[in-house]
């Protein structure tokens, strides 16, 4: 999956936005638990789908991200993060911090709901995922770049997307 210089840009924005969102809400608490607790790990969701997309070798970003995401999750019932929390290493016990250290359905859930957010501002706004505004999606076939329209005609003279 190309990318271009100016989607380069906007996903690099995007991911540091989300990174300062991320740290504010387990600075900042509101006093409401969904918010407090989830909205952080939504966010950490969709950090990680920012990431896989920035590769631009990742075809399915949705799908890698919610398996890397619940590889995480799950990790987390061998105790592991858990057991790092007590090393005498800073760093280790910042890694224990990132992976978590108790599984939850709920941390799945939430998961799920920020790479679906960030999935869907993907396919809105992205031209390289043949939403936005450009008309075009970006194709990669054998090593060179071609432009295509958003819809194209078959044989039978039916629209396809």
């Amino acid at each position: 999956m190309p990318q271009r210089t100016g989607a380069r840009g906007f996903w690099w924005t995007l991911l540091v936005a989300i990174i300062v969102a991320g740290l504010l809400s387990r600075v900042a608490h509101t006093g409401v638990r969904v918010l407090d607790k989830y909205l952080g790990d939504a966010l950490y969701a969709a950090m990680v789908y920012v990431l896989f997309r920035l590769t631009g070798r990742i075809a399915h970003v949705a799908v890698w991200a919610a398996v890397a995401m619940t590889a995480i999750e799950l990790f987390q019932l061998t105790r592991v993060p858990a057991g790092m929390l007590h090393s005498g290493y800073l760093t280790v016990r910042a890694c224990a911090r990132l992976l978590g250290t108790e599984f939850s359905l709920f941390d799945l859930l939430a998961y799920a709901v920020g790479i679906g957010c960030i999935a869907a501002i993907d396919r809105a706004e992205s031209p390289i995922a043949g939403g936005g505004s450009s008309g075009t999606r970006l194709r990669l076939t054998h090593g060179r770049t071609q432009h295509q329209p958003d819809c194209a005609t078959n044989k039978a003279g039916t629209q396809r997307r």
